[in-house]
């Protein structure tokens, strides 16, 4: 066992193998860790996150590191999923002729062995199935840009059903009728770690149907029908976002939410609502909604004017991180940001939203949670348990603009030892441009010299963290934000420090970044393996 240092509140804990990642997650299932608040587990790894103000990372890795490793039981015994197979895949004949096999005897194996649900990843609902046959397949070497739903695949020592539509690199063998995710199900992921699936041919390609128990998907929940807002103008992108979706990692879902927390629970204090109530997201202004009954509001984040138009045509300004009451015919307009990228506007008493998963935050790289705000959308409130306005709130940190350059701290790991020395060095020490691809999944960037590796093999997928710095093939890293994918295949060299996040969810395209970091990178074996850097 290595336990590797992830950020400043999550290891990474890296086994042999498949078999020994998941008896230590079944270990701690069945025996959990004081302070310890989530396990993901991945190919060989499993991300644990805990809470240092419980545990610290030292007496976590003592702990851990005192567990027994063994082979995960309730993986040999769990519930068994029978899943038809329509073998009609784009790839059948090249993954026989790959193995050196008819078809026809591909087929044969991959039904006749079981598999196990090893983790979840990629996408909501994509289980990754070990075992079985023991194929072993190369990906595509040129991914599709759409892979239908239902398809079920092979890539490396894994089978897969693709849960929605998406792009993909694996093999495509067949396609089953069953609805590996459905929103409307209880649970959404038909597959999840634990189970046991088989696979069986069938001769036909039947209507797509879901099974398990039917979920009871909630409405908004208000009678009144005068809304507050009616939406105007929604900007470049205006989400509902809260703290996030917790607890639905073993469904292949991360927790998104808010990019800059600090200043959505600021938004809601101002107007007395409590602090995790869903906002208003809208990226670089353009916001426009029209009032319908009198009401209060607050915007925070990014720097933006506020204009107000009254019923009678005159204009006043708002102020930002102040209350804003709003008459019935007002009109309020968020102008383009100047500094930060994202606003938070709160509305008193709190929108009212249907949850999905237990979360009104909307993830686009899953597509989970409300949709985008449109023009002609109307809004109510949520009438929530309201307090006194807070008139005290102020940013956290200085908003960045366009042509400055960023610091942010970074913790060391959990893959720097894949990487170069100098790939090491200029990390640090080298400017990273902020390119214009960048969203909330991430921030996309690019250095004169790109990282270079040491280490050429492929990383089977683990865990991956908000703040991660992931470097593909290419040497230019990838800093993963609030949408990020649960599990990732290439290393991540180090991760923004968690009292950074809300900074970096803030950077807009045309600024630079440094990273400093904190950390001098040492698997976490025990006391003082993980030094402070001294200057």
């Amino acid at each position: 066992m290595r336990i590797l240092p992830v950020n400043l509140s999550t290891l990474l804990v890296e086994l042999d193998d498949l078999s020994q990642a998941l008896g230590l997650f079944d270990q701690l299932q069945r025996a959990p860790i004081s302070g310890v608040t989530n396990v993901i587990p991945a190919a060989r790894t499993l991300l644990v996150s805990f809470m240092p103000a419980r545990i610290s990372a030292e007496q976590l890795s003592h702990t851990l590191m005192a567990c027994p490793v063994s082979v995960g039981a309730s993986h040999q015994h769990g519930e068994l999923i029978e899943i038809p197979v329509y073998y009609n895949g784009e790839d059948l004949d090249d993954v026989a002729r790959h193995l050196s096999l008819s078809t026809d005897e591909v087929i044969r194996r991959h039904g006749a062995h079981e598999y196990q649900v090893a983790f979840c990843g990629f996408a909501p609902g994509f289980a990754y199935l070990a075992g079985g046959a023991g194929f072993d397949v190369p990906r595509r070497d040129t991914p599709r840009t759409r892979i239908p739903a239902g398809s079920v695949a092979l890539a490396g020592t894994f089978s897969g059903i693709y849960p929605t539509d998406s792009p993909g690199g694996w093999q495509l063998i067949g396609t089953t009728p069953l609805e590996m995710w459905d929103i409307h199900r209880e649970p959404a992921a038909l597959l999840q770690p634990g189970m046991r699936v088989c696979f069986s041919a069938t001769g036909d390609a039947p209507e797509r149907v879901s099974i398990s128990v039917p979920r009871d998907t909630s409405e908004p929940s208000t009678t009144d029908t005068t809304p507050c807002l009616e939406v105007l103008q929604p900007g470049l992108q205006s989400l509902f976002q809260d703290l996030g979706r917790e607890g639905q990692t073993g469904q292949g879902v991360s927790g998104a939410g808010a990019m800059d927390k600090s200043a959505l629970r600021s938004a809601n204090r101002i107007v007395g609502n409590p602090s995790h109530s869903t906002v208003i997201e809208t990226a670089q202004g353009g916001l426009s909604l029209r009032c319908h009954r009198p009401t209060i509001v607050a915007v925070t984040g990014a720097q933006t004017t506020v204009s107000i138009k009254t019923a009678e045509g005159t204009r006043h300004d708002g102020a930002r991180w102040q209350p804003i009451e709003l008459a019935e015919g007002d009109t309020l307009t968020l102008g383009a940001t100047t500094a930060g990228v994202r606003c938070y506007l709160a509305l008193r008493g709190g929108f009212d939203v249907a949850p999905v998963l237990g979360s009104c935050a909307t993830d686009t790289l899953a597509k989970l949670g409300p949709a985008p705000l449109a023009r002609g959308d109307t809004l109510h409130s949520a009438g929530l348990a309201i307090t006194a306005l807070s008139l005290g709130e102020s940013p956290e940190f200085d908003l960045p603009r366009a042509g400055e350059c960023i610091t942010l701290d970074i913790i060391m790991g959990p893959r720097s030892d894949w990487f170069t020395d100098e790939a090491l060095t200029l990390l640090c020490e080298q400017t990273w441009q902020v390119t214009p691809h960048s969203d909330r999944v991430g921030i996309r960037l690019e250095g004169e010299h790109p990282l270079t590796r040491q280490r050429s093999e492929e990383l089977p997928s683990e865990g991956t963290v908000t703040g991660a710095l992931q470097v593909p093939a290419s040497g230019q890293p990838v800093l993963f934000l609030a949408d990020h994918p649960l599990t990732g295949g290439y290393p991540v060299i180090a991760c923004v420090a968690d009292h950074h996040l809300d900074l970096a969810g803030q950077i807009p395209p045309g600024t630079t970044v440094r990273f400093h970091p904190l950390t001098r990178f040492a698997p976490l074996a025990g006391e003082n393996s993980l030094h402070e850097v001294t200057s």
